[in-house]
């Protein structure tokens, strides 16, 4: 998942998207080729994984995925699809993109026709909320959600006189405060950072687990008055200050090479991040764990599938729908890949309970993920969230760069949001 957008993949995607726009049947709501359909995914989470799982047992199924680049790529060039461009029968919409697609409902085939009203119930309600409109239809089924914990390195902690086993490393940070003393101690310890970064490994953590964030209870945006949302960024800008971070972004090229070297110690890790971790830096098996996150439960990220309206094949996709999100499935995927399932009536099942990585030191992912899922209070998103989610962490990036002044930065990401989205 990239944070940052790539200006060149956006226009090519877009221009696919309008180039396409009077292809025959691009209007067509019917039920159309029941054996194929198009799949637009972002980069970065392995959707190629689900597809072959469901061609092996469909072999007479052809699926044609695109990743068509970040979320927020993806979800522009879906919005240039929408205006009037050809449309996927099938897309992955992430979960801050979810809200500003609700708004438009009549661009989506309504789930409810299929029969996932019926299946609603099989999904944690308040992601299910998300992807229902206020009108009641239901756009999205959701694919997995962002449980919260840290991945840290047992080797490097040891090296530097912490603790290394997860339950005394989870109490070295109840709070964040006690997080960022935790690094300040490693860094006087060994010189070198504690942890990746402090945008998104604090404050998009922080600002998770809050009672509102960006909108109010009835919807109304409260981003720039809502104390709780600046006190995750005041506690970024400590972090920051404290002198504990890399600097390295996520997801990039540098992030990637820096895991392998030990360059960090600690990211705050959502479960689909271990993946990630696991393949930028194999030879590491065995040096991580996973402990609690900070304040104890949160969630990071989490997807939805969604059938345009004016799809060629919805009828494939929803069968694709179907079976690939069903709890049993979902359950499946965890265990392959490590994406936290939606099903709570899985989060009892043995072979999540019983889930130890050894790539983490044997740490129970499936236990400590839905633990800090099951935690959550989840608070209302609103169809702007992920704009003003990536201006505050913009503002917070550029302190930490160098290029931004801590003293203005609040007031810098206030007046981009509102440029962005005009309020």
């Amino acid at each position: 998942m990239r944070l940052r957008s790539s200006s060149l993949v956006l226009l090519a995607a877009a221009a696919l998207a309008a180039s396409a726009a009077c292809s025959p049947g691009s209007a067509s709501g019917g039920g159309g080729d029941p054996k194929s359909f198009e799949f637009w995914s972002f980069s970065g989470i392995d959707q190629q994984h689900d597809v072959d799982v469901y061609q092996r047992s469909h072999p007479d199924i052809q699926v044609k995925l695109t990743e068509v680049g970040s979320t927020t790529e993806t979800a522009q060039a879906l919005t240039t699809a929408l205006a009037g461009g050809k449309v996927p029968d099938l897309v992955l919409i992430q979960g801050d993109d979810m809200p500003k697609f609700v708004q438009q409902p009549q661009n989506f085939r309504d789930l409810r026709e299929s029969g996932a009203d019926q299946m609603s119930g099989d999904y944690l309600d308040w992601v299910m909320k998300q992807a229902t409109a206020t009108s009641g239809p239901i756009i999205g089924i959701p694919t997995d959600v962002g449980g919260m914990a840290v991945a840290y390195r047992t080797d490097l902690f040891a090296a530097a006189g912490l603790p290394s086993d997860r339950e005394s490393v989870s109490e070295l940070w109840p709070t964040w405060d006690a997080f960022i003393e935790t690094g300040k101690k490693y860094v006087a310890a060994t010189s070198k950072p504690f942890l990746d970064n402090s945008p998104t490994s604090v404050f998009f953590q922080a600002v998770n687990q809050v009672s509102q964030k960006y909108y109010d209870d009835a919807g109304n945006p409260i981003y720039d008055r809502n104390p709780e949302v600046k006190a995750a960024f005041d506690l970024t800008l400590k972090a920051i200050q404290a002198g504990i971070s890399a600097k390295i972004s996520f997801g990039s090229d540098g992030w990637n090479a820096a895991l392998p070297r030990g360059d960090f110690a600690a990211v705050s890790a959502p479960s689909w991040m271990l993946n990630q971790i696991r393949r930028a830096a194999p030879d590491t098996s065995g040096k991580w764990d996973v402990a609690t996150i900070p304040g104890g439960a949160g969630n990071w990220g989490g997807s939805y599938l969604a059938i345009p309206a004016r799809a060629q094949n919805p009828e494939a996709a929803w069968a694709y729908i179907k079976e690939m999100q069903s709890p049993q499935h979902q359950l499946e995927h965890f265990l392959d890949v490590g994406a936290l399932p939606t099903t709570p009536s899985v989060y009892d099942d043995a072979q999540l309970t019983g889930k130890a990585d050894p790539f983490f030191s044997g740490a129970p992912t499936g236990k400590i993920y839905t633990q800090a899922v099951l935690g959550l209070k989840p608070f209302r998103m609103g169809p702007d969230t992920g704009t003003i989610g990536t201006e505050f962490l913009n503002a917070l990036t550029n302190v930490e760069q160098g290029s931004g002044n801590p003293a203005t930065a609040w007031d810098d990401a206030v007046r981009n949001i509102r440029t962005a989205i005009g309020k």
